[in-house]
Order: structure tokens, then sequence, then C-alpha cells
């Protein structure tokens, strides 16, 4: 356990309104190498119900205040290492609350490199500096008379004293008491400005927006900030980021100008010097930073939202299916797979121009529809899809097929992956992509997870957002996904296994090593004899995975083998077979939880117990909903405004929703016309791959850009 722990446990529990036993508990057992699905699920009585959201700001906090002890241990070391700590200043130290405080008592003693206020002290000037911060009623240029020495390398009077200011500029930009004032300050006034680099504008004009944009920093919505900071980052916007100046100075006057007289002249000139030279640019670093991580956290939030909504999107089943990746002159790259998402043909057809060979085309997909038993036909909707879903369609078959859309976002970045190269040595891009399609139609999760999250393209800005904070958070959301939906431990892929909580690459290898040579698990129990599967791992993942033809009706389920006991005690009480038990409701109607409650088993588990054996394995996911476009619409030039039509959500940003309508150019609902009421979220409304009405309110051909509406839908 951490030397922190229980101290951490206090703070973070006052924080996130919980009781330090439910935090204690919790960063105990992730210390002792639990998941946090695993705590979620199986450790409800330790955390008192925790959620996995709850138990990620948990970690997280403690991460960030490990952090922070770290840094003041070093502090305290290297303060004490220079001969200059002081009881006062230990205690400031060890006080301190933020990185931010531990900094501003640090920065008088940090190494600094060569400085003008360093370069004035070596010139013996420091002495004249603290004389005129006295503000006496002296004459200046008189008392800096004895600090010119040809020696030293002080010249004249005026390079005196403006050695002397360069070190009380020092001070000043230093001095935790006006550090706080003007941070304060910049908190609550600086303005982002951003204008357009001269001569650069008709090359940036997609920064146009921004091209005389001045707001408040930290209250300018993230899209715009993350957008501003990518056009500095290009060379086509300059920013500046600062309060009033003068209110930033009136600030400082008033901590260290007290009196009027000659000596305060020098003062108040070199707090001017020290605001401009030194507090101003480190402030607006400051802000900088802050308000880039308010954008990213709220970039990443959306991000990692849309990612579980894809993620959890409903999934078809075990169907056979045929599936196309589409194009015109390269053909369309056909595959068939079957219920388990094997590749069992692939060839290519051309229906489309320049070879225009349907007659062709269409024996060669009605063949296969027969010899196969193909179920559904899977589209990817790049480029040619609709046209290929309109060939599909009129293509009279000898039993009904479902004929659907599929965002084929990534399935490139898949295709020349090595999990593809791995999975299809033998086959080219084009083909791996078709198998990607048509699985992702099949199992949306189990196929989404072998794809670089950033590559599905669900997220906003995420380029421009902390890659280590979006990479965690979005890991955090396949972990999530993959262990509520459970994994079949005899189909599922390495890929899919390795998230499985406990788990991770090197497992899930052996696992399916194991598997290869020794056929299908039979049971859970079995894992243990899976190389370097122990017993740890075992308590983490065998909830997890499933195995549909066990031999223990247990096994199917997400109840955990620690907890058979008490099934089987239930079943006991009641004379029968844990089928029986399974399997009528009436049995389980008789049993009283409060009686199998154990020391480590409490109402939260036995509930949960119950409710498995209701439904054992239930995939949580929604039931698949047939959709269809428009069959007239096909391009963006079939639009007018007015129209009334079918479109599908693919993704969710802050200020709105995007959505296809099957023209190849996702249009946009705007967060004002999502409903007929204020909403700050368009999640209050809509999800990822939801289904939806929306009217056509604007559209601009040349630029490809497409207004909708969805309250206007719902109100003709």
């Amino acid at each position: 356990m951490s030397e922190f722990t229980e101290l951490f446990s206090e703070k973070i529990a006052r924080e996130l309104n919980l009781q330090p036993w439910q935090v204690f508990n919790t960063l105990k057992l992730m210390e002792g190498g639990a998941t946090i699905p695993f705590i979620a699920r199986y450790r409800k009585e330790m955390t008192g119900t925790l959620d996995e959201v709850m138990l990620a700001a948990i970690r997280d906090r403690n991460e960030q205040l490990t952090e922070i002890e770290k840094r003041r241990a070093f502090i305290l070391e290297s303060v004490t290492e220079q001969g200059k700590m002081t009881p006062e200043l230990e205690k400031q130290i060890k006080e301190a609350v933020t990185l931010t405080e531990l900094e501003d008592i640090y920065l008088p003693y940090k190494v600094k490199r060569k400085t003008r206020a360093t370069i004035a002290r070596e010139k013996g000037l420091e002495p004249l500096a603290r004389l005129l911060m006295l503000q006496q009623p002296i004459i200046p240029e008189k008392r800096a008379e004895a600090f010119v020495s040809e020696e030293k390398a002080v010249h004249s009077v005026e390079e005196a004293l403006a050695g002397a200011r360069d070190i009380i500029a020092e001070w000043v930009n230093e001095s935790r008491i006006s550090r706080e004032r003007i941070r304060g300050l910049f908190s609550r006034e600086a303005l982002i400005s951003s204008k357009p680099v001269k001569g650069k504008e008709l090359e940036g004009i997609h920064y146009q927006n921004y091209y005389e944009t001045n707001e408040n920093i930290l209250k300018a919505p993230s899209h715009r900030i993350l957008a501003m900071f990518r056009g500095e980052e290009e060379g086509f916007l300059r920013l500046s980021v600062e309060p009033d100046e003068d209110k930033a100075l009136e600030i400082l006057d008033r901590v260290f100008l007290k009196a009027d007289n000659e000596a305060a002249v020098q003062v108040q000139t070199a707090i001017r010097d020290s605001y401009k030279r030194l507090m101003q640019p480190s402030m607006e670093t400051e802000m900088r930073q802050l308000a880039k991580q308010k954008a990213d956290d709220e970039a990443i939030k959306v991000f990692a939202g849309n990612l579980r909504q894809l993620l959890l999107a409903a999934p078809l089943g075990q169907k056979n299916v045929l599936a196309i990746d589409p194009g015109f002159r390269t053909g369309c790259k056909v595959v068939c797979l079957d219920r388990q998402g094997r590749l069992l043909h692939n060839e290519t057809i051309y229906p489309h121009p320049p070879q225009n060979e349907v007659g062709p085309a269409v024996s060669k997909i009605r063949n296969l529809v027969q010899a196969y038993g193909i179920e559904a036909v899977a589209i990817g909707n790049g480029t040619a899809g609709r046209e290929t879903e309109n060939f599909i369609r009129k293509i009279p078959f000898d039993r009904k097929l479902i004929c659907i859309m599929v965002n084929e976002s990534g399935a490139s970045v898949y295709s020349a992956s090595p999990v593809a190269r791995e999975e299809f040595p033998d086959y080219d891009v084009t083909v791996r992509g078709a198998v990607s399609i048509g699985r992702r139609l099949m199992d949306p999760l189990a196929e989404l997870v072998k794809i670089d999250p950033k590559s599905i393209g669900v997220g906003q800005y995420q380029h421009d957002v902390n890659q280590h904070a979006l990479q965690r958070s979005l890991e955090d959301t396949v972990v999530s996904c993959v262990n509520l939906v459970g994994v079949e431990l005899n189909t599922a892929s390495k890929q899919v296994l390795s998230y499985v909580s406990g788990v991770g690459p090197s497992l899930a290898q052996n696992i399916v090593d194991f598997r290869n040579q020794n056929g299908s698990f039979r049971s859970r129990a079995q894992l243990l004899k899976v190389k370097r599967f122990g017993d740890k791992a075992f308590e983490q993942a065998a909830g997890f995975l499933r195995i549909r033809e066990a031999e223990n009706p247990l096994d199917r389920s997400a109840v955990h083998p620690e907890s058979y006991p008490i099934v089987e005690k239930m079943a006991a009480k009641l004379n029968c077979s844990i089928t029986d038990l399974m399997e009528k409701d009436e049995l389980r109607k008789q049993i009283n939880p409060a009686d199998f409650v154990t020391k480590t088993a409490g109402l939260p588990t036995i509930t949960d117990i119950l409710k498995e054996l209701a439904k054992p394995g239930l995939d949580p996911r929604e039931q698949f909903d047939l959709f269809e476009f428009d069959k007239n619409i096909n391009s963006i030039e079939d639009l007018r405004p007015g129209m009334i039509l079918n479109g599908i959500v693919t993704n969710i940003t802050a200020f709105g929703a995007f959505v296809d309508i099957g023209v190849h150019q996702d249009g946009l609902v705007h967060l004002s016309q999502m409903a007929n009421r204020y909403i700050k979220d368009p999640n209050e409304v809509v999800k990822l791959t939801q289904k939806v009405r929306v009217k056509v309110m604007d559209v601009d051909v040349q630029r490809k850009r497409i207004g909708l509406s969805i309250k206007e839908a719902v109100n003709q």
C-alpha cells in the first residue's frame, strides 16, 4: 500500500463527495491489481457500489496527487541542498495544495539559466536593488555612482540602475503574492485574440471565422480554442492572451509601490518591465495550458462518448454475410463470410462505370447468395456506396435478404494493419477491407477493437488534444465496453481477449495458442491451464469470459466462479438443478436474497446473481434495427431545402451532430436545430448510430455543406 493512500483517501473523498472508506478500499483494490470493470462488477460491497466513472475519477485523482507529492519531495530536497531551507519555507512547501502553488514557492530557488538579473547580481548590483526597493527619499543616480566599476563592467550610472531594475523585475515576477493576484486577473478576464498572419489570409481561408476573434479564453467553447491553436500551429493565425494591461499594472503597483519619490519611480519602471517581459508571457503560457487542458478534456469526453456508443451499436448477430467494399473504376470487392465471420470466398464485380458489366455482376451475386446461404448484405458507405446499394436492391433473389449500409470509417486503416496482415496474409487490402465491413455488421464491437480508435472517425480534433490523455480515455472506454458485453472464450480474437479484465495482449495470445492446440474450452476452470494464467488473472477475467457450450451452465453467464457455491446453495435449498434455477422464474421468486448473504457477498452481489440467472449472458446492446436511405436521393445535387429524409448519426461534437443521409457527405444538425427547447449537449437528443428523421435546411454544393434540422422534421 502507498504511504499516501490513507491521506489521499480523505482528500479525494471530500472532493468527490464520497466516504473515505469507499476511496480507501478502491485504491487498495487497484494497488492489488484489480481492474475498474472487475471492481465495479464484482466488488460492490467494498466500494459502496461505485460505478466505473467514479472509480476512474478516483484512480486519476490519486495519480495527480501522487505526482504532486513526488514534486514536493524533489523541491524539499533541492532547497535543502542549496542550504536555503527555513522552518517557514518548509511549512509553506509542505502545506501547498497544488502544483502551481509548489512551483510559485520554488521559483526563486530554481537553478536559472543566465538572465539579466543574474548578470546584474554578478556585477554586484543587488545591494542597489535592495536600496531602491526601500523607496526612501534618496536620489537614485547619486547612490548608483558607488556601483560604477570598470572591473565589474558597470560603465555608467544608468547601467547600474538598469541592472538594479532587472533584479527588482525578477523579484516582482517571483513574488508569490504578485503571481497569485495576476493569475487571478488572467483567470477572470484574460482574452484570447486571434488575427490572420499577414499575407496568408487566402491560404488560410478555412480559418476565416477566427480572423477577428476576441473572447474570454476560459469561457470559449472547446472546439474554438482547439481550432485557433491549430490555426496558429499551421502558421495562419496569430494569437495573444492577456487581460487589460492597465489593470495588471495597477495590481502590481498596489503590491510593490510604497512611496511617491524618485526611488519609487525606478521600482515602477521595473514593475512595468517585469510584467511585459516576464510575468505576462509566463501567465499567458499558463492560461494557454489551462484552456488547452479544458478544451482537451471536453474533446476527449466527446470522443470517448461517441466511441462508447459506436462500440455498443446493435449487432446483427451470427448470419451468413455477403460484404461489399464498393468502387467505380476498380470495381466492387465482394466477400462471403460464414456465421463466425470466417472468409469463404472473394471476387470482384464491375457493375458501375466505366466497365458497366451489370449482367455478369448480377449473375455472380445471385450465385454467391445461393451457394453460401447468404442472409444479409453489408455495403460500405464510401465511394459508390449508394450506387452499389441501389444495384443490389434491384436484383431479384430467391429469398428475403437484409441489405445494410455500413460505416466503413477506419476499414482501410485496419486492412493495412499488422492485425489484418496476420489474419489474412494471403489476401490484399481490398479483400481485408471488405471482410471488415461484413464483420462490423455482424458484431461492431468485435471488429472495431482491432482498429486504433482515433481512426474510426468519431472524434473532434483528436490529433490536437493531449495524446496520452486521449489514449487513456479511449482505452478505458474500449475495456469498459468489452467487459460490459462479455467475450465468448472459444471464438473471440486475441484483440478482443486482450481487453478483457486482467488479460492483456500476452495472455490473450496464450489463450488463443491453448485453444488452437487443445480445442475449445469446456469450462472456465481450464483457463488455469493456460500458460502464465495464474489465480490473479483468473479472478480478474473469469466473470467476463463466456463459454456458450460449457458443461456448467454458470460458465455461460456473468456469475463469477467465486460465487458458484452461492448458486449451488440456492439450488440445493429449492431441491432443483442450477439449470432449473436459470430456466424457471417461479423457482427464483422463492429465493430471499438475504438468506444467502456472506461475509464477502452482500445484497448487491446476491441481487446481481439473481438478475444474471434470469438472463444468463444476455447481450446488453440494443436489438438490430433495419434502416434505408431515400431511394431517390443519391448525391448532394439531389438535395433541396425542405426535404424530409432518413439519416443516421455518424458523429457528435460539442456544437451539434453529423448525420449521413446517403449522399457521400454528412450534414450538420447544429445544436440550435436539435430540439424545440434549449439544450447544452447533443447527447440529450441523439446517440451515435441512431436513426433519425431530418429536414434539409440549406445546401452549399460548392463547399459541400449541408444544414439539417431534427426539430423541424419533428414539427412537420
